[in-house]
């Protein structure tokens, strides 16, 4: 019997010791969702020449989509739903590319934790929406269709 018990204990002390790491990390990702959220507007996407210049954005809401070439999610899931957004939604929304390693900044304000991540952005290039992981079309579709209501 107090082999059952101890048994039982250990089960049990586990089973804690695990849910409480959940509760940890889950508690962590919402901080950093709230801290970038907090960001400042986004404006501009970084040019394409060697300059570092700005280049203006466009489209009245935008989502950056971070991603990385080796990830093998973000191609084979996330571009494909974005495109979906894209096609439903129209001119109304943009999407940017972001390389997650080579935009060490927008990575540090966004707090970006792994890729594939999206960022929806309103109209002034605040952050309404950030998803850590895949964000399924109908996600970013909810996302998108809240920015635009409280336009």
């Amino acid at each position: 019997m107090t082999e059952l018990l101890t048994r039982l204990s250990i089960l049990i002390l586990v089973g804690g010791a695990a849910s409480l790491l959940v509760w940890i990390g889950r508690r962590f990702v919402e901080r950093q969702r709230q801290r970038a959220l907090a960001a400042g507007p986004f404006n501009a996407i970084p040019g394409p020449d060697d300059t570092g210049t700005p280049a203006p954005a466009s489209g009245p809401i935008r989502i950056l989509a971070f991603s990385s070439a080796d990830c093998s999610q973000c191609h084979q899931l996330q571009t494909p739903a974005l495109r979906r957004v894209l096609k439903a939604r129209g001119e109304s929304v943009t999407v940017v590319d972001v390389d997650a390693v080579a935009e060490h900044a927008l990575v540090q304000t966004y707090r970006v934790l792994t890729v594939p991540s999206t960022v929806v952005l309103d109209a002034t290039g605040n952050a309404r929406a950030i998803n850590y992981g895949f964000a399924n079309t109908q996600r970013l579709l909810e996302q998108v269709d809240a920015v635009m209501a409280k336009r």
